[in-house]
């Protein structure tokens, strides 16, 4: 089992969680509060790495970080090496390519919030972000767990665009699920068994994990209609 190929997926992953919260929750947010009629252009543009082939993304990707263009040209400026083929160039393609599976949680999970509960809070005077972050965050920490557990475990699982942006340097963009493919090539099946049957158990935990989140959300807010059905709106 090739362990240096999963210790850098999950530092793939890890990294790649912890930037697409960072920029997930305003994206979020935004689209869960948003009234704008062009509201669809951003979600669909948010939602595109579920539809597109990983081959497209990656090529699109290595056009636009390539030494050739804008960015490529001013990273390497910078950062003395090219963006593709590098970590650096991988973290940012997982980002965007998991982008979805933080946002859409989250949204979801804002959108449940009870908007006179947003409302008491500014009438206490609470500005938005302090609203935010003591009234609507509080409330939507299961969908920002599930947001969180789906980009990390489908970050681990990333291939096409992994093959495409970050090539097979071992020890540098050489993930786990690169090493499976590997080892199928050369027909070492003993080794690419071992390392799918870690990511098989991780996926199965990862869904067990999102269920019960989900599960305790419905319970939790079934519990409070009960106690209290007039704080929630009612259905038109």
């Amino acid at each position: 089992m090739d362990w240096t190929a999963i210790a850098l997926s999950l530092k793939l992953a890890g990294l790649t969680t912890m930037a697409l919260l960072f920029i997930g929750l305003p994206i979020a947010w935004w689209l869960a509060a948003s009234k704008r009629r062009w509201k669809l252009l951003i979600e669909a543009v948010v939602a595109l790495p579920l539809v597109l082939p990983p081959t497209v993304l990656g090529f699109y990707l290595l056009l636009a970080m390539g030494p050739g263009s804008p960015l490529g040209k001013l990273y390497e400026s910078l950062a003395g090496q090219g963006l593709v083929f590098s970590f650096q160039g991988l973290l940012v393609a997982s980002v965007l390519y998991s982008l979805p599976f933080t946002v859409q949680p989250l949204t979801t999970a804002f959108a449940a919030v009870d908007s006179r509960l947003i409302e008491a809070s500014w009438c206490l005077g609470e500005s938005g972000i302090a609203t935010f972050l003591r009234v609507i965050l509080p409330l939507s920490w299961p969908g920002v767990v599930t947001g969180a557990i789906l980009s990390f475990a489908h970050t681990m699982g990333e291939f096409g665009v992994v093959l495409m942006i970050g090539g097979n340097l071992p020890g540098v963009t050489r993930t786990a699920s690169i090493s499976i493919y590997d080892a199928m090539q050369s027909l070492d099946y003993a080794a690419a068994g071992k390392t799918s049957l870690l990511l098989l158990a991780f996926s199965f935990a990862v869904l067990v994990i999102t269920y019960t989140l989900q599960r305790s959300l419905g319970m939790e807010r079934g519990r409070l209609v009960r106690a209290n059905p007039t704080s929630w709106p009612k259905r038109s």
